[in-house]
């Protein structure tokens, strides 16, 4: 008896040293990765980022398809902002360093004529984003001519800050840029269409040597110069969509001009409201992780971005909202800024415009700033950083002649205290 006790209890033992020796699974591994790093404070100390499109710009690593590949990125403004920094730093910002993306990644077997499937696997927050109002720029320029500096804390919980107390918003990230290289004849056509409107005096944004990365190709004595794209423009090959139901889970069609594709990633939003009214979300940087995959010769019906995914709609539903409604009115006398370059003393006189959502969604982000300040307390500038990160701008209807329908809906949920 007392020896078959004495086997049992050895049985035990070797069971837990068993157990013991596998119990640390992290080598244990089924899928392939590749790493792409940032090095170096800036843009421009980094090997691997880069802030205008061209096909002469180098890959930084090649992949296979079906590798899951992480991706390190940098904030929009490739900036120096602090939770120290205020209105004076935003007016000091050199907008030629927008926007710093990481890459170009080569996929093995991609070819021009071919789509890259991109699907969104996972973000990394940073602690630290900000938003911000750069005098100049937004959908609202005209009305909000000062800089104005917001800082978040960020986590996977949400988004406070001391500049906008009482406020919490929710993780929802995604890509604020994500594209590929264009080719040669893509830089030929989209240049010569954007000179085009450049001359006419609307807003093309020229390519412009100073501040572009890389220096070797697109810097003032680069070999391209005066053909690398700005990356403000979302393009037919992505990059600034700030598209922000492309959410973890969802998959980027993307087709290819180049071979390898020269997949790219940075920008990224912790949150934004649909319009990103301001100029800018809660800008981040963050790891990112994506797998992609190559469907062959499908570049012929995916000539511009698609995306596809499932729930992801659903999860950004408010459960409650307040909403205001726009359509296309205006003072006599008035010219919407985006319509000056056309220079029509017919819009001038006009109280009316046909069809012009733009117009219309103007009406109801105003009416929607009126409603913060007056029944939440907020500032004029708080409540436009409010609607640039969480309220969306949505079109009713483009049938009712002529006055077209947008609202703007605000989650009042974001009024509800959140966890830091």
């Amino acid at each position: 008896m007392r020896v078959f006790t004495s086997g049992l209890v050895a049985a035990s033992l070797a069971l837990c040293a068993a157990a013991s020796a596998r119990a640390d699974t992290s080598d244990v591994q089924w899928r392939s990765k590749a790493v792409l790093a940032k090095a170096g404070p800036h843009c421009a100390d980094d090997p691997n980022c880069f802030n205008r499109y061209h096909p002469e710009i180098k890959p930084v690593l090649e992949v296979n398809p079906e590798d899951f590949i992480t991706i390190e990125t940098r904030d929009a403004l490739d900036s120096d902002l602090t939770w120290d920094s205020n209105a004076d730093d935003v007016t000091a910002l050199d907008l030629n360093l927008v926007h710093p993306m990481t890459g170009p990644i080569y996929v093995r077997g991609a070819e021009r004529g071919d789509v890259l499937a991109v699907t969104l696997i996972d973000v990394e927050p940073d602690d630290f984003g900000y938003t911000v109002i750069v005098p100049g720029f937004g959908f609202l320029r005209d009305m909000f001519p000062e800089p104005h500096f917001v800082a978040w804390k960020l986590s996977r919980r949400g988004a406070t800050s001391e500049q906008m107390p009482g406020v919490h918003i929710p993780f929802a990230p995604f890509l604020g840029s994500v594209g590929v290289l264009p080719g040669p004849e893509e830089i030929r056509e989209w240049l010569a269409r954007e000179r085009a409107l450049d001359e006419a005096g609307g807003i093309a944004l020229m390519p412009q040597p100073l501040g572009a990365l890389p220096k070797q190709v697109c810097g003032p004595i680069g070999s391209f110069k005066d053909e690398c794209l700005r990356t403000i423009p979302p393009r037919e090959n992505g990059g600034n969509m700030d598209v922000k139901q492309m959410q973890v889970g969802t998959t980027l069609y993307l087709p290819c001009f180049v071979e390898g594709c020269g997949l790219f990633a940075g920008d990224v939003h912790f949150a934004q409201g649909d319009g990103e009214v301001s100029g800018t979300a809660i800008e981040m940087g963050a790891t990112v992780t994506v797998q992609v995959e190559v469907l062959k010769g499908k570049g012929k019906d995916v000539t511009s971005p698609h995306f596809s995914g499932g729930a992801q709609l659903k999860a950004l539903a408010p459960t409650e909202f307040y909403a205001t409604l726009g359509f296309p009115l205006k003072a006599k006398g008035m010219i919407p800024p985006y319509v000056a370059y056309l220079d029509s003393k017919k819009i001038m006189n006009l109280e009316n415009l046909s069809e012009d959502l733009t117009l219309a969604a103007r009406n109801a982000l105003v009416d929607m700033i009126d409603y913060l300040v007056r029944e939440h307390g907020l500032t004029r500038e708080q409540a436009y950083v409010l609607c640039s990160v969480a309220v969306d701008l949505r079109i009713g209807q483009m049938v009712d002649v002529p006055n077209y329908t947008v609202s703007a809906i605000l989650p009042l949920n974001v009024f509800r205290a959140g966890p830091e």
